[in-house]
Order: C-alpha cells, then structure tokens, then sequence
C-alpha cells in the first residue's frame, strides 16, 4: 500500500466515523446549531458520505477519485471558513483544515 491510497483510508474511514457521530451523538447536531448551519446538516452529511464513499470507488476508478477528493477538500475549507468565521480557536479549526489539506493532497495526486 502506498502513501497515497493511506491517505484514500484515512480520509474515508474518517469521514464515516464523523457521519456515524452525527446520527450517534446529540452533540455533533448541536455544533451545526452553534455554526449557525442547522439547515445544512443533513446535506453536509450527506455530502461526507459521498465523499468518502467516491474515495473508495476512486481507488480503483480514478475520476470517481479525482472528483471526490476535490469536493471534501472544497467543503473542509468551507468548514475551515466558518469555524474562522465563528471565531472558534486554532486547535479547534485544526481538523478542518488538516482534512481540507489531506483531500487536496489526493486530488493533487490522483491529477497527475
């Protein structure tokens, strides 16, 4: 297994495990009340979860890939704009924005 396709498990399996937090968990709702983005949960999960299932499809049909690792690294800056925006810390913004840099990492890579 190569760094790139690490990178393609990583990014899924953690995507997953934040979509099954939000069905799991009162709190991770809550966060989009505090984003003010309550009326986009359910599409932002839902867009996760095309995602990350697109990364996996993408290990074996590369534009699934490239198209995928574009969208979740294009909502994790959005993520990383609004956590800004909210005027949340560095170390609370960080997830965002180490998963905007780790999709756009296998977008560069899937491009080449």
């Amino acid at each position: 297994m190569n760094i790139l396709e690490i990178c393609i498990w990583v990014s899924s399996l953690s995507f997953l495990g934040y979509v099954a937090s939000y069905f799991t968990s009162p709190h991770m709702k809550s966060e989009f009340v505090r984003f003010g983005l309550e009326k986009f949960g359910l599409l932002t999960i839902l867009l996760q979860i095309a995602g990350s299932v697109g990364l996996l499809i993408g290990l074996i049909y590369n534009p699934i890939l490239v198209i995928s690792s574009l969208g979740l690294a294009l909502l994790m800056l959005l993520g990383f704009i609004v956590r800004i925006k909210i005027k949340d810390s560095v170390l609370a913004s960080s997830p965002a924005l180490f998963y905007m840099i780790l999709n756009a990492f296998i977008f560069l890579e899937s491009v080449k």
